[in-house]
């Protein structure tokens, strides 16, 4: 079965119906308004969404639209308090400033992400998949977002950074609460960022006194010249958390769904186990946990694809648009795993490319095949149309995902019920 999008009618662009659906929206937009001005609901700014590839290349890469709204965005963006973390540490985090600031911080956390240590975590992922697969087959039926991309990630983050594992949920919480569409959550914001900031305080200060083998000792060890400050290094070990948390999460459960939706391309991946490196860019492709970038502002006024951008202009990338733009990628709507081609944007581009992509990486790669392996006959366990999206403009991930080791394990729970 080969789900399509584009015969479905396009939707209002971050509507509640453009969250179950955004292909079709974005589908009509790289043809009719690449550039689209639009007012963003949260605080009814004036914004404007790129659609196309190539113009998203061009914004993550051109100095000219800057990661930092807190010096470039203008009087509204402000005013509406779109600023990203203002008045926390992540306020100056790595994710929304330029160079050459931007530059020192990614050196120093790009060394705790060499290929040598992203190996050795190769381990430790599997190790947590192992067990949360045994879990999974006592039940039969499970939630794949819970209890088993939620486990997995959440495992693997906890012991990477050596966080307390209690504390996941409540961070997932606050990742969505910093990120909202509805303006009337935007009083949740700046809590739900010092919430962020506040642990990975705690933990900054718990490895200093108790420093262990993990990637926030790690960070620390690296430092012992004292070049960044405790607010850079707290700010770091934030952006690690934000990074590798919920995102890894909802890039799983898509990748989950879309094979099931798909079960050809299932069995693929079951019977070449040699894809699965593959498999993962290709499903990053199809629809991966982050639909856009964070806003980048023009810092100077600019033409893109014919439209005048102001200065202090507010961009918005569309990553979930891009990868499927016909310009760039043959059939961009199947689901094709031994795809070869363009690099999708998926984690981004440029100087900001998702900090952690090697790890999402590595755990999509071991957790997704090794779920199918294990699970050969899994099956969606309640209707299609009941699967549901979180109502959020820059991640897509799903509520919940329920499944079934088989169809008879299926039917067994239904007659339980």
């Amino acid at each position: 079965m080969t789900l399509s999008t584009r015969t479905q009618a396009p939707a209002d662009l971050f509507s509640p119906a453009y969250y179950q659906d955004p292909h079709a929206t974005l589908a009509r937009l790289r043809e009719d308004s690449p550039v689209h001005e639009f007012r963003f609901p949260a605080g009814d700014v004036r914004t404007w969404l790129v659609t196309r590839y190539d113009d998203v290349r061009t914004v993550l890469s051109d100095p000219r639209y800057s990661a930092e709204a807190a010096t470039w965005a203008n009087d509204e963006f402000r005013a509406a308090g779109l600023v990203a973390a203002e008045g926390t540490i992540l306020g100056r985090g790595i994710s929304v400033v330029d160079p050459p600031y931007h530059t020192r911080l990614r050196r120093r956390a790009m060394g705790a992400f060499t290929t040598r240590q992203v190996e050795r975590w190769r381990t430790t992922v599997g190790q947590h998949v192992e067990r949360v697969l045994a879990d999974c087959a006592l039940r039969e039926t499970f939630d794949v977002m819970d209890d088993y991309a939620g486990e997995v990630s959440a495992g693997v983050l906890g012991e990477i950074l050596g966080m307390r594992i209690e504390r996941h949920r409540e961070l997932v919480s606050a990742l969505n609460e910093a990120f909202p569409s509805d303006p009337a959550l935007m009083h949740k914001v700046p809590g739900a960022f010092g919430r962020i900031c506040e642990y990975a305080a705690e933990l900054v200060a718990e490895k200093r006194t108790r420093p262990a083998d993990d990637l926030t000792s790690a960070l620390l060890r690296d430092d012992d010249d004292g070049r960044l400050t405790e607010d850079e290094l707290t700010g770091l070990v934030a952006a690690v958390i934000m990074g590798g948390s919920d995102t890894v999460r909802g890039f799983i459960g898509n990748a989950v769904l879309s094979l099931l939706d798909h079960p050809a391309q299932a069995d693929l991946l079951r019977s070449e186990p040699g894809l699965a490196e593959p498999a993962v860019e290709e499903l990053l492709r199809y629809d991966g946990a982050l639909s856009t970038a964070l806003f980048r502002v023009t810092t100077e006024e600019i033409e893109l694809s014919g439209t005048v951008l102001p200065v202090g202009a507010p961009v918005i990338v569309g990553l979930l648009a891009a990868n499927r733009d016909p310009r760039r990628f043959d059939r961009p709507d199947v689901l094709d795993l031994r795809r070869e081609g363009p690099r999708h944007v998926g984690f981004g581009h440029g100087l900001h490319n998702c900090l952690g992509a090697a790890l999402a990486r590595l755990e999509g790669a071991i957790a997704i095949p090794a779920l199918f392996a294990r699970f050969p006959e899994l099956v969606l366990n309640a209707p299609r149309d009941s699967v549901r999206y979180i109502d959020n403009w820059a991640i897509r991930r799903l509520v919940a995902l329920p499944v079934a080791a088989s169809p008879k394990a299926a039917a067994r729970a239904a007659q339980e019920a």
